[in-house]
């Protein structure tokens, strides 16, 4: 498989990536609530509907680079920093001293392409109509801090409540509907577009891909194997793109899946394992002889590929090489943010002895943070996750941080004299101005008499254009 071009600057890279989410695939639904699974009764061609928006003349899917948007990112810390400490660092192989304390900021972190390209649009959307009510589907991105900013923009965020629909009703046909990096249900695309709403597409160019490849697997008859989380949005709005869909977490789930192709099964087994995970109707006898696959793009890119070669294996066995084609649909659809922020967390953790401690910043409810998080609780580094600066007290110097698992604990004195050298990196969805009120807590309590990082007006950080 061919990976995408990385950007120019460490740091940053395209891409989404997100997290899980604890709660069931929502039910289909034709109500005003619009609240949907990847499956209606009524089969709705998702390309057709994509195109179809372009016609409205109420469609916009490309930023505006408008700079007033951007001074107003900068001034609420909600996009790449370029004054701050980070971008400072930046300029400086990624390090920093600051008295005792020296810092070491991993070549890949925080804020993927995707996620800044999505709050970039949402601020555009809220400057370019200014006296219209603005909605969004769902947290524009996963964290906390930047979808606050955007409330206190006057955007209504419409999360789903537990065991709830979403309730769309509220929304007129003169407002103003943005949706979210990972995208919306093509169920969605079009009730929208018919409601006469003018819409904002903030969904990640690399999520919109992955859609490209299901529906090509739809047009070829095949089944999509979506390695992914069958909860999460980016997933739910990609199956929503196919007729026949297995979503499959992991290799051993994968694996199970290969098994089933060459072997065949137990079928009420198979049902009752992907229960959640598979299209309405689904029959694993009849509905894996053509396949193709998927990813939502927060997975790793490795399993991915290595699920790309299970599949071709598997079907070649059954199959032959020479009907390979026939039976088996593969496109680049990989994202690699996610590596990216792992293999540079993994170069920071190599030398167990070169740092005293990591500190990980991102959203508590990022798993793509949790992985960050986990990997240097494995190499025995201590390390502490906070998703702001607020978990640190200065006073006590004290910290509320989280453990890969979830456990939340309290740790007093965790700032020992001395020097100290300090790894740090932050998770996807986390911007810089997140991890620069982190570390100017750690100076302060170092130091007393600290006051700050004086801004310096820093290079920009190199991102594509669409």
């Amino acid at each position: 498989m061919r990976l995408c071009h990385k950007l120019n600057k460490e740091g940053a890279s395209h891409g989404l990536a997100g997290r899980r989410q604890a709660r069931p695939v929502r039910k289909a639904s034709v109500t005003s609530s619009a609240s949907v699974s990847g499956v209606e009764a009524e089969r709705i061609d998702g390309r057709s509907v994509r195109r179809s928006l372009n016609q409205t003349g109420r469609y916009t899917r490309q930023p505006r680079d408008d700079p007033v948007s951007q001074e107003k990112m900068e001034e609420h810390g909600v996009g790449y920093s370029s004054t701050g400490l980070v971008a400072q660092m930046r300029e400086n192989n990624n390090m920093w001293q600051q008295g005792q304390v020296t810092v070491k900021l991993a070549k890949a972190y925080g804020y993927c392409w995707g996620v800044e390209r999505a709050v970039r649009m949402a601020y555009e959307a809220r400057q370019a109509f200014p006296d219209k009510k603005l909605h969004i589907t769902n947290e524009i991105i996963h964290n906390p801090e930047v979808n606050q900013r955007l409330r206190e923009l006057d955007i209504n965020i419409i999360e789903e409540k537990e065991n709830q629909s979403k309730d769309y009703s509220e929304i007129g046909g003169g407002d103003v509907v943005i949706f979210p990096a990972f995208g919306a249900t093509v169920q969605e695309l079009k009730e929208f577009r018919d409601k006469g709403v003018q819409m904002v597409d903030t969904t990640c160019p690399w999520v919109a891909k992955v859609w490209n490849a299901v529906d090509t697997h739809t047009k070829k008859n095949c089944t999509s194997i979506i390695h992914g989380k069958y909860s999460h949005e980016e997933t739910i709005a990609t199956a929503s793109f196919a007729t026949q869909y297995v979503i499959v977490k992991d290799l051993k789930e994968a694996q199970y899946v290969c098994d089933y192709i060459l072997h065949g099964g137990n079928k009420q087994e198979f049902l009752t394992k992907f229960s959640k995970a598979v299209s309405n109707s689904f029959d694993p006898d009849t509905m894996l002889d053509r396949v193709g696959l998927a990813n939502q793009t927060t997975m790793l890119k490795g399993e991915t590929e290595q699920m790309g070669k299970m599949l071709e294996a598997t079907i070649m066995k059954k199959y032959g090489p020479e009907k390979l084609n026939e039976h088996f649909v593969l496109m680049d659809t990989i994202c690699d943010a996610t590596q990216e922020r792992q293999d540079a967390m993994y170069e920071l953790t190599a030398d167990q002895k070169a740092v005293d401690l990591i500190l990980v910043v991102g959203g508590f409810n990022s798993s793509n943070t949790s992985h960050l998080q986990e990997i240097s609780e494995h190499k025995g580094i201590p390390s502490f996750w906070v998703d702001s600066a607020s978990r640190i007290s200065v006073e006590n110097n004290s910290i509320l941080h989280k453990t890969a698992h979830g456990e939340l604990l309290e740790t007093k004195d965790w700032l020992k004299e001395g020097p100290l050298m300090v790894g740090v990196t932050s998770g996807a969805s986390t911007p810089d101005k997140a991890v620069e009120e982190v570390l100017e807590r750690v100076f302060k309590i170092k130091d007393p008499s600290f006051t700050g990082i004086e801004p310096r007006k820093c290079a920009p950080v190199q991102v594509p254009t669409h």
